[in-house]
């Protein structure tokens, strides 16, 4: 089994196979697509050596002359996801582009719900990773900034969607492992929260409650946190 690098290396700056020997039998396409079937039947967790080798049909050895370590297989995943962000013509309205990237991204992280835990910088620029964002930067072209306030940009809509979709899988995930439906206990939680309120203690928040008693909107609620962030870089009056 090939051991970890005594110094840092890029699975990207390596070639995929050299130009002796036979044809390898699996590319680092089908081990990608192989660790992203995995990972979307099974869950991160799930992800080994062992079961991608198996879903590829070689052995556990075989694997780890392809990918060498296992922080190299989740970047093949990351790149592997990253390709399915839809590239377009820019429209020349930055914010509505950049509404279509978060949109579309927040999209493809409930298609894979794993792929929140393997959002990091070190996997940000594999091919296409940098297709991505290269669409980004075009996209805004017409925002009048040096290219880092650009790059801080998108990284900061990335790590906001990042953030809300993680919140939106927790609490699937706790309804789901409940005996009761979502329904019944927020009719609980409710009627506690009034008690709560009743008393005069927390005047504030009974005026908050009184004003908006919800259901809070999650739709609204990522548009409106998208705009935010975007006017944070919209240019001053």
């Amino acid at each position: 089994m090939a051991g970890r690098a005594a110094v840092p290396e890029v699975i990207w700056a390596r070639p995929e196979r050299t130009g002796r020997g036979p044809r390898p039998a699996h590319t680092r396409a089908d081990i990608a697509a192989a660790a992203v079937k995995v990972a979307d039947e099974g869950g991160l967790d799930a992800v080994s050596m062992r079961h991608v080798a198996a879903e590829l049909g070689c052995g556990t050895m075989s694997l780890y002359n392809y990918v060498p370590r296992k922080e190299d297989l989740y970047e093949l995943m990351v790149d592997a996801i990253s390709g399915e962000h839809e590239v377009w013509e820019p429209s020349g309205d930055w914010r509505a582009d950049m509404r279509r990237v978060a949109q579309q991204t927040r999209a493809l992280m409930h298609r894979h719900p794993w792929l929140t835990r393997l959002m990091s910088p070190v996997y940000g620029f594999s091919p296409n990773a940098l297709r991505y964002l290269e669409h980004c930067l075009a996209c805004l072209d017409p925002l009048e900034a040096r290219y880092g306030m650009k790059m801080q940009l998108v990284g900061m809509l990335n790590g906001c969607v990042t953030s809300y979709v993680a919140t939106e899988l927790a609490a699937a995930e706790r309804t789901r492992s409940l005996p009761w439906s979502a329904e019944e206990e927020n009719a609980v939680r409710i009627a506690y929260l009034g008690t709560a309120l009743a008393g005069g203690e927390y005047p504030r928040m009974a005026a908050a409650f009184t004003e908006d008693s919800g259901p809070i909107d999650l739709e609204g609620a990522f548009e409106l946190m998208v705009e935010r962030m975007l006017d944070a870089f919209a240019p001053r009056a």
